[in-house]
């Protein structure tokens, strides 16, 4: 993946609005809309937002309530519609025929399939409705913006959080399991191949790897735990792409009994994970101000919906692009980074169960 920076384009943009369509669970989607109060500021029109799945916590809980919010500052007088494809890409291309259909404006689409996710943009350039790749890179040239971190240094902070954490302890020159993303998801391939870059330059050994399909936590335990069969104590350390496949891999060793636990990685900074970091069980995890991101593709998508450029100084693959910046978080940083965002509070993380680890760690 190149990245490159350019200078921006045009006015800074503002944003998007909030609407509800429920996540689908009938077999023909049926998005709902939501408007806003009516407060008139000029602008009025549809827009669209599709999220990918819900097994990643942070696309219900975070990427949709922050991204609506802020849309709906911007754009009171708005309506947006909204879906979750839960994984599956056929719903998603069903998804996009059905808000197409309702003379929207904008499309913000983050795909489940990046590749067939092209078929989307042209299907929208061929209607004169820009779209925004949200999170994930679709690679079509009549995508109009890119809106993400930078997720080749995704990977090297994973790498080079577990690198430095297994030279510390003294197994320098150990064994690792990587455990992948999703294959066809675009940014998996820029997190392994971050990953890769700090890991194949370090003295340690893959045992094996595994790209995760549909970056399914049970499927990262369920292959983590027939590597720990093949491979007992020889294993040193395991990369994780992100939250769930860690989690995946970490019940895995508790499962086998494995004890002490080799540092596991991840990324999204869930609870759980934070938790899990609290207690040792997972060593880091990968910060992503996803507020930020939101709200870039919200006001990306107002500016679209008023004939104006997004903010876009970089570019990936020819795409113009806004790139934000990922944290590796681990036990030394969490008030620092998730608390002082006001991503979690202490009361989130410390919850009874939690209470004498954060205690233990100096969280509160």
């Amino acid at each position: 993946m190149k990245i490159a920076t350019r200078g921006i384009v045009g006015t800074a943009a503002a944003l998007l609005i909030a609407g509800a369509l429920s996540a689908c669970s009938a077999e023909t989607p049926e998005p709902q809309e939501t408007t806003g109060p009516g407060t008139s500021n000029g602008a009025s029109g549809t827009i669209a937002l599709l999220l990918p799945e819900s097994q990643t916590t942070r696309y219900e809980a975070f990427d949709r309530p922050f991204f609506e919010e802020r849309f709906m500052e911007l754009c009171p007088d708005c309506t947006i519609v909204y879906a979750n494809a839960d994984g599956d890409a056929s719903r998603q291309q069903d998804q996009a025929d059905s808000v197409l259909s309702q003379d929207i404006k904008v499309l913000v689409l983050d795909p489940v399939d990046s590749a067939a996710a092209a078929s989307i943009v042209a299907q929208a350039a061929s209607m004169e409705v820009p779209v925004i790749a949200y999170d994930r890179l679709i690679r079509h040239p009549d995508l109009a913006l890119y809106v993400s971190f930078d997720n080749e240094a995704v990977g090297a902070l994973q790498g080079t959080a577990l690198v430095q954490k297994m030279e510390a302890d003294g197994k320098g020159d150990g064994n690792i399991l990587m455990i992948n993303g999703s294959p066809t998801d675009n940014n998996a391939g820029a997190f392994k191949s971050g990953a890769h870059s700090v890991i194949d330059a370090s003295n340690l050994t893959v045992l094996a790897e595994f790209d995760t399909p549909d970056w399914a936590p049970t499927n990262a335990q369920d292959w983590a735990a027939g590597q720990i069969v093949q491979f007992g104590d020889q294993i040193d350390g395991i990369y994780a792409a992100n939250d769930g496949t860690g989690g995946g891999a970490i019940a895995a060793l508790r499962a086998a009994g494995v004890d002490p636990l080799p540092p596991v990685t991840g990324q999204d900074a869930e609870l759980s994970a934070i938790q899990r970091i609290i207690t040792g069980d997972q060593y880091m995890t990968v910060y992503k101000a996803i507020k930020a991101q939101a709200y870039a593709a919200a006001e990306a998508a107002f500016a679209l919906l008023q004939g104006e450029e997004p903010n876009a100084p970089h570019e990936v693959d020819g795409v113009p692009s806004l790139l934000l910046d990922p944290v590796s978080v681990t036990i030394d940083n969490i008030m620092a980074t998730v608390v002082a965002d006001g991503f979690y509070t202490v009361e989130d993380i410390c919850t009874a169960e939690y209470a004498a680890a954060c205690a233990d760690a100096g969280i509160g």
